[in-house]
């Protein structure tokens, strides 16, 4: 009777196929290189490429600040809008004052200053006046072209505690007009006006 021939597991087939295809050595032979020419005519002149110098660096370490500082300089050369609204300037302008401004494209506005927002070239003011009985606030530019001048018509008698007096809004603490205290003193720095170029005529 012959015998049955004997069943190998599927594990020990694949691990003798695996054995014997690593045990044949097999060797790697890389595709030939190809050279490519670096010049297409080794015979004409090499062409010189014009090498530009690297830009210089920056003058300074914080380039905002300078390009705020040249604009305020731009707009305001003389200095004295910088000065009117500085921190360090015991004769500034402060929230509680009456305020008159002449603007070129408009007519002249003038209230209480109620706030001050410092924002280097949008430095701006916030005045509150009455236009028949009816509160009117605007917000000015303090570096604007369109103003003319910025004047300090009336200080407030005690320094404001508060950098923003909104407080001034409601009716117990609203200040009212102010039309009557702006034309008086227009009409004084008009005559003080006239009178000053009336003696430079006669000297």
């Amino acid at each position: 009777m012959a015998s049955k021939p004997s069943l190998w597991p599927l594990t020990t087939l694949l691990h003798r196929r695996t054995v014997s295809t690593l045990s044949t050595a097999t060797t790697y032979t890389p595709p030939p290189r190809i050279h490519f020419a670096t010049r297409p005519n080794p015979t004409l002149p090499r062409r010189r490429i014009k090498v530009y110098p690297p830009p210089p660096g920056p003058l300074t370490t914080d380039p905002i600040s300078a390009l705020t500082t040249a604009q305020i300089k731009a707009l305001d050369p003389s200095g004295s809008r910088a000065e009117l609204f500085s921190r360090q300037n015991p004769q500034a302008i402060r929230p509680g004052d009456i305020v008159y401004v002449r603007r070129k494209n408009g007519e002249p506005f003038s209230g209480v200053l109620l706030n001050i927002r410092r924002r280097g070239i949008d430095t701006s003011i916030l005045l509150r006046d009455h236009l028949t009985k009816l509160g009117v606030e605007m917000w000015l530019k303090v570096y604007s072209p369109i103003i003319d001048s910025i004047n300090l018509v009336q200080r407030k008698e005690k320094m404001a505690r508060r950098a923003k007096l909104y407080y001034m809004r409601k009716p117990a603490h609203d200040f009212g007009p102010v039309r009557g205290i702006v034309s008086d003193w227009v009409r004084k720095s008009y005559a003080a006006k006239k009178g000053s170029a009336d003696k430079a005529s006669q000297s």
